[in-house]
């Protein structure tokens, strides 16, 4: 669930002290000085702590990002899941974030920037940045509306208790009268939307009644206008001085979450029906591994969960020192978010059992995905408990620390990706942070319209699904087979004193590419028509969903046949230029200068 998020996060926080700190005692290994506003590794100053990395939380497309998906895929495949997920694990998801992060610690550069180890794929670097500006700009709302819930909750009685409010139907249905007799024939209790909980977030926050479709948005709310002001503002002052400033909040933001996430389990696991909710979680029915469906949703989830390819794991991972073993990290970290993932599943199961044994239905019945557990789910869940007030509190500062968290870890890759490309940007950090940031202010109010949760699932499909994994495909090959899985192992073996094994060496080059092939085949394949509830999209809404998706893998061939036209020679030493590293041309211009006794990426000798 959205727990996984403080799993990242925290154990690089465990890692900072001693591998990430930023290093004085290799002055030399650092291309250029940056001041502390900068987002970058800083010369001569060790009590600046860095992140090693950190991530965006994207979930598969045509789910709520904000709100991990892991957690609903075991509501509906159960333990059946975990086989599949921990393969896929092994096999793709830890040696993408392993590739990550030596790529980033390595070369010290943001994702664009840092494909001067093959300048033919630098349209990779500018498909993720795009990819994380277009999530940005609808991230923001999700936790503007766990804003929105939290100042709701300050009162002696919770909003989505009864049917006594504004926003409320006349066939509202009160949760103390309802049983199962009340759902018609094959209704499932996760899709009856007559509920408290379920009309306070679609009828009093989004105001979805007033929306005839994507069609006819409306005007932003001003109370969701307001909320997402305050999380821009957050921030902005969080990222304006790069991670100097972050790496401090994020002492919050990561630790919170887990402390009420073991409060959650405790009193998750004294609920009655909670056994009957934990039982489900841990039942394995291998019937279901002959799905087709448990097996793609477990590849697709395990490359979202680890949160390779939106750049934020190279930016961050170039803040750490030049000898920090991040093989270590990749490792920790990829297995310790899968555990902890493991874990938060008996607290949702604890509370999905006592959902279900409240009323008198099946488990199965209960489960949901997306916005639905966050928003209706548990709020319902949590308003039935003694001291309800006190829950719900806790919980939306949860959600709240969490959504801020990623979001900072998004916006920054975004940042620090052009900031390293462009230096104008780079002298006028605070300027260009304000400008991304008042930009996905601006673009987001159109997902806080009466219509908005439309725009905001058409973006939550279209801008990070397909694409993402295209982009991370091409990252795949760009470095295992152009730059080459034998050099990238020497620049790891320069950074740790030694190579991968055969094992990472085969995945990269292999079994990644093919793992990646094999998922963005399937998800163009499985695409159907969005849908949001009951409601179809129309067929000029999915078209402009797709533009948005091309528009960020087009920057890919776009810049190699950018490239090629602007290099001149026959086509054959074109391509040998463009595919040759960033040092080796150098090299090749300044041969025979007294400067250019040796030159890399990463170090100087003068």
């Amino acid at each position: 669930m959205f727990f996984i998020q403080a799993s990242l996060i925290l154990i690089e926080l465990f890692l900072t002290k001693q591998a990430v700190q930023c290093n004085k005692n290799y002055p030399l290994l650092v291309p250029q000085s940056r001041d502390l506003s900068e987002p970058t590794v800083i010369k001569h100053d060790t009590s600046y702590n860095c992140f090693i990395a950190s991530r965006v939380v994207i979930t598969r497309e045509r789910k709520m990002q904000p709100i991990q998906r892991l957690q609903c895929l075991f509501t509906v495949f159960s333990g059946a899941f975990l086989i599949p997920y921990i393969l896929f694990l092994i096999i793709a998801g830890m040696p993408l974030f392993y590739m990550e992060l030596a790529l980033g610690q390595y070369n010290r550069e943001g994702a664009a920037t840092v494909w001067k180890i093959c300048p033919v794929f630098k349209g990779v670097g500018y498909a993720v940045i795009l990819i994380a500006l277009y999530v940005g700009f609808y991230y923001n709302v999700i936790i503007a509306w766990s804003l929105y819930y939290l100042f709701s909750s300050f009162t002696f009685e919770l909003p989505w208790t009864n049917c006594h409010n504004s926003w409320n139907s006349p066939n509202c249905t009160d949760p103390k009268l309802f049983n199962a007799s009340v759902l018609g024939n094959g209704t499932k209790y996760s899709k009856y939307k007559l509920t408290p909980a379920a009309e306070f977030y679609e009828r009093g926050v989004l105001h979805l009644h007033e929306s005839r479709g994507i069609h006819d948005l409306g005007l932003p709310r001003w109370q969701l206008s307001l909320c997402l002001l305050v999380v821009v503002i957050i921030l902005f002052f969080s990222l304006w001085k790069g991670v100097k400033t972050s790496g401090k909040v994020v002492w919050i933001t990561a630790t919170l979450p887990y402390v009420v996430l073991f409060v959650l389990l405790i009193h998750g696991i004294t609920l009655p029906g909670a056994y009957n909710g934990i039982n489900a979680y841990l039942h394995i029915d291998f019937r279901r591994l002959k799905e087709a469906t448990v097996w793609i949703d477990a590849a697709t989830q395990i490359f979202y969960s680890l949160g390779a390819g939106f750049g934020v794991l190279i930016a961050f991972a170039s803040y750490n020192k030049f000898d920090n073993n991040c093989y270590r990290d990749a490792l920790l970290t990829s297995t310790i978010n899968c555990v902890t993932s493991f874990i938060s599943g008996f607290a949702i199961f604890s509370i999905l059992g006592y959902m279900a044994h409240e009323h008198k239905v099946k488990i199965e019945d209960v489960a949901t995905e997306g916005a639905g557990l966050v928003f209706i789910l548990y709020p319902e869940a949590i308003s039935t408990l003694s001291g309800s007030t006190f829950w719900a509190v806790v919980f939306f500062i949860m959600l709240l620390t969490l959504g801020i968290d990623s979001s900072m870890g998004g916006m920054e890759a975004v940042i620090t990706g052009l900031a390293d490309d462009f230096h104008l940007l780079k002298q006028h950090r605070k300027l260009f942070t304000f400008g991304v940031s008042f930009g996905t202010f601006l673009l987001a109010l159109f997902c806080i319209t009466n219509g908005g949760i439309y725009v905001l699932t058409l973006l939550d499909t279209f801008a990070a699904g397909t694409s993402i994994l295209f982009a991370v495909l091409m990252e795949a090959i760009g470095v295992s087979w152009f730059y080459g899985v034998d050099r990238f192992s020497e620049d790891i073996q320069q950074m740790m004193g030694f190579k991968p094994g055969l094992y990472w060496r085969l995945c990269w080059k292999f079994v990644s590419p093919a793992f990646l092939l094999f998922v963005v085949i399937v998800s163009i394949i499985n695409f159907k028509p969005l849908t949001y509830d009951d409601y179809t999209f129309p067929l000029w809404a999915n078209r402009i969903g797709w533009g948005i998706a091309l528009s960020s893998m087009i920057l890919v061939p776009a810049y190699i046949i950018y490239k090629f036209m602007n290099v001149r020679g026959t086509f054959k030493e074109v391509s040998a230029t463009l595919i040759k590293c960033h040092e080796m041309l150098l090299g090749n211009e300044m041969a025979g200068s007294k400067l250019a006794v040796y030159f890399s990426p990463k170090t100087y000798y003068l």
